[in-house]
């Protein structure tokens, strides 16, 4: 799954808060910042953890503040663990 979430998520530890959430999961990928101040995060993981972890990315950490996520099924090759980057 592929994420693009948008709102106050850089400078507030939304992806070492998702790699957390994830590791919890047991779902890998990645969490980077994009320069449009947008965050991308691939995950991979059985079905229901990754919509768990998705659910979780439009909340965010406490700080973050989270307008929009966009999210799609995509192919991908993922690390074998969750990383930021």
């Amino acid at each position: 799954m592929q994420c693009f979430v948008s709102g106050r998520v850089q400078g507030v530890f939304y992806r070492a808060s998702a790699r957390h959430e994830a590791d919890r999961l047991g779902v890998t990928g990645f969490a980077r910042n994009l320069p449009d101040g947008r965050v991308e995060v691939m995950a991979c993981g059985p079905k229901a953890q990754v919509d768990e972890l998705c659910a979780w990315l439009s909340r965010g950490p406490q700080n973050a503040e989270v307008s929009n996520i966009s999210c799609q099924t995509v192919d991908a090759i993922i690390p074998a663990n969750f990383t930021i980057g």
